[in-house]
């Protein structure tokens, strides 16, 4: 190909953002001419010079008609003029800026063109320097960072994708985003940063000690203040061109400077550290958001398990703590009139996702460290409206519980998750709290996310609930505490009482009478210690790989026995484990126990339906034990392992089948045909988990007695449940790798 049938790319403004684009494109895949045109003649001498332009002048008129893309890379304030003297001399080429602000460039080109030409792409950078001119080009400037695009509703495909590739060829990240939001989001995360470091600055270099301030200003000052170095004629011109959307963001600034100085001149030290602590953890989610480690991030990424065939199972260890206990002793504490002391709390995705959803509505909290969590609560009608929807990731039962709670707030909140929790069905707390005259919103088929309307007067109903459910129950009686008279709800069969337990330990009463749980609202909860016990959905896991593991020994400490949640070792014991309970005592009025099990052969067997309810989430891991079993086990009114983070019935039986363990699918149930576990008696091979955490785990452990690998899929929501589940993993005997993919 030759110089003049290569693609060229027309760069107006060779500053530094215009220069790293150019010097980008030359070092990437770009296979095509970058010019450039500056009224600077010496930034296109040093750009020549440099190699990071092909050809360049003064005069935009000399080099329009044979490029294909144009790019503007001036000042925003300046765009006007230069489509001007462009808008005559176009044909068909594609337009695209790096503006900071798109509201006046698109009012700009309706100016010059009678309205945004289609072929016109408008697009900001979120990358950048101090530094300035050509001589700061940096190739790399782009990389793994995001470039907005706000095409508009007529915009041509084919211009939107030709700027897309631009980008990308520089090793962009490329979203789209409506203008009008653009510049609201920019105003805040960009714009108010350098208005604030330029007026700081300013601020302590009028004042007569400055020479003092200056010499001992410690790191801190330099990195916030860095900003104020950039391009002062630039940054007045964003401002000016932003007017609007920086007012907004600076009076919010003001109005939160001003509650912060309130509660220092007063000495409100709980809103104080309400302020600071969520700032603290908000940067903190902002790392982790970038890293794409944590919260929404997480969906941008995925983790592979690699697990090796054989292994053995022994030792002392101790699992995470309980993620229902560990939600509601958030919830509970922040509303209870006092501070709670929290240890043994499970830092997982889901539940600290509850944690920052309460930081947003007002409640200081310090932690988590090492499991401690302090909570200093507001009491039943302290919550404060938060800034936005309040996200709880994949936990079901944080959205679940929070609908109750929320339902008799005075403001209205939203309610959203990640994608898995999106596709999960809320019409079963939806409905009964619409009975209680709480206005809720859902999307499509009653999933999230969830609109709670606030200042709805609540009464009390009774509820008979159509299946066994910890969740539904839950949620009601937290609505119960904000409703007129009693709220009652039956239950078919037991469920976790949790809620009832921890409601207690606050001092509010709640009655319980065989399947019936009630009480009256309008009562108040008191600050209560909490130790949360090890979790024994967690532990399920570790239980089944000693109970197929020919030589195992191994304790899991300080577990939770509740009695609603022993589904799990009742079955296990019926299959022939050999599991003991050592050192049995309460803590908050959670039974816990050393659960000590060994390695015996076990049997096949029918899984009596009354315990179906206490092992619900249980049943993944039951599954690889009754493939290690001998003969068929078989499971019926189970048919809510269809409703979880997946269909469990459905991704377990793909999964054993896989494996070549024999399975036979219902409706509510499962057969599955074992042949022992004294040999390997199935396969390896490559698992999808579906995203869901529990599956994922389950085959993790059936390769102690697989006889090749198993490679499992789309494992990066087991840090939701059970964070350091791989360490434990490997401690007691497995062998398993994590990959990135």
């Amino acid at each position: 190909m030759t110089d003049a049938q290569a693609p060229r790319v027309l760069i107006v403004g060779l500053g530094m953002i215009g220069g790293s684009l150019a010097a980008a494109l030359k070092a990437g895949s770009f296979a095509g001419r970058v010019v450039a045109c500056d009224r600077d003649p010496e930034e296109i001498a040093r750009g020549l010079a440099l190699g990071v332009i092909d050809a360049g002048g003064t005069e935009v008129a000399d080099w329009v008609a044979d490029s294909q893309l144009i790019v503007l890379a001036v000042p925003v304030l300046a765009m006007e003029s230069v489509l001007a003297r462009l808008a005559p001399l176009l044909d068909a080429q594609v337009i695209t800026d790096v503006g900071s602000t798109k509201l006046a460039i698109r009012a700009a080109a309706e100016r010059v063109f009678g309205s945004l030409p289609p072929r016109f792409i408008p697009g900001h950078p979120i990358a950048g320097s101090e530094k300035s001119g050509v001589a700061a080009a940096n190739p790399d400037l782009y990389r793994h960072h995001k470039v907005i695009l706000t095409p508009g509703l007529d915009s041509d495909p084919a211009a939107l994708a030709q700027v897309r590739a631009m980008w990308q060829a520089c090793g962009a990240e490329v979203v789209d985003m409506a203008i009008e939001r653009h510049d609201q989001v920019l105003a805040r995360t960009s714009h108010l940063p350098h208005l604030l470091a330029f007026s700081l600055v300013d601020t302590l270099a009028r004042q007569d000690e400055r020479l003092e301030i200056f010499r001992y200003a410690a790191g801190g000052f330099r990195d916030f203040t860095r900003i104020a170095g950039s391009d002062p004629v630039m940054w007045r011109d964003i401002f000016t061109a932003n007017k609007d959307a920086m007012i907004a963001a600076l009076d919010d600034f003001e109005a939160g400077v001003a509650r912060l100085r309130r509660a220092i001149v007063t000495g409100d030290d709980d809103a104080m550290l309400a302020t600071l602590d969520r700032a603290s953890h908000a940067r903190h989610y902002f790392d982790t958001l970038l890293n794409k480690t944590r919260y929404q991030a997480m969906e941008q990424r995925n983790i592979r398990y690699r697990v090796s065939p054989g292994g053995g199972v022994r030792g002392t260890i101790r699992v995470p703590g309980d993620k229902s206990i560990s939600h509601r002793s958030i919830m509970l504490g922040a509303l209870a009139d006092g501070v709670t002391e929290v240890s043994g709390f499970l830092e997982g995705e889901d539940s600290l996702a509850t944690l920052q959803a309460f930081r947003e509505m007002g409640v200081a909290i310090e932690g988590p460290h090492q499991g401690r969590v302090t909570i200093h609560g507001v009491g039943l009608h302290g919550l404060k409206a938060p800034a936005g929807p309040l996200y709880v990731g994949n936990a079901g039962t944080a959205m679940r519980l929070f609908a109750g709670l929320l339902a008799g707030q005075a403001f209205d909140t939203e309610l959203t998750g990640d994608e898995s929790l999106t596709k999960r069905p809320m019409g079963r707390v939806a409905d009964p709290l619409r009975e209680m005259g709480a206005v809720i919103e859902t999307a499509e088929g009653g999933r999230p996310p969830l609109t709670i309307r606030g200042g709805q007067r609540l009464k009390g109903i009774d509820y008979a609930m159509p299946m066994a459910s910890a969740q539904v129950k839950s949620c009601l009686l937290l609505a119960g505490l904000y409703a007129e008279g009693t709220t009652r709800v039956r239950e078919p069969a037991p469920a976790r009482d949790h809620t009832e337990r921890m409601l207690s330990g606050f001092g509010y009463p709640v009655h319980r009478d065989g399947d019936l749980a009630w009480l009256e609202g309008g009562g108040r909860l008191t600050a209560a210690p909490i130790d949360v016990p090890a979790d024994i959905s967690s532990a399920a896991f570790f239980l089944v790989a000693a109970a197929i593991t020919p030589g195992a020994d191994l304790t899991l400490e300080h577990v939770g026995i509740n009695p609603t949640r022993i589904g799990v070792i009742n079955i296990l014991q019926a299959m022939g484990a050999d599991i003991r309970l050592d050192n049995p005592h309460e803590v908050g009025g959670e039974p816990v126990a050393d659960l000590r099990v060994r390695y015996t052969p076990l049997k096949g067997i029918t899984i009596p339906e009354d315990q179906v309810p206490l092992a619900i989430d249980e049943f993944p891991a039951l599954f690889i034990a009754a493939a290690n079993a001998e003969g068929v086990t078989r499971l019926r009114g189970a048919a809510e392992l269809r409703v979880k983070e997946s269909d469990r019935l459905a991704a377990m039986a793909d999964g054993l089948s896989v494996l070549g363990v024999e399975n036979t699918l219902h409706e509510d149930g499962i057969d599955i045909v074992g042949h022992g576990s004294e040999t390997p008696n199935y396969g390896g091979g490559r698992i999808d988990s579906l995203g869901d955490h529990r599956i994922a785990m389950a085959f993790a452990i059936a390769a102690l007695r697989a006889r090749e690998p198993i490679v499992i899929d789309d494992c990066k929501n087991v840090a939701t449940s059970f964070p350091g589940f791989v360490d434990l993993a490997r401690r007691v005997g497995l062998t398993l790798d994590e990959e990135a993919s």
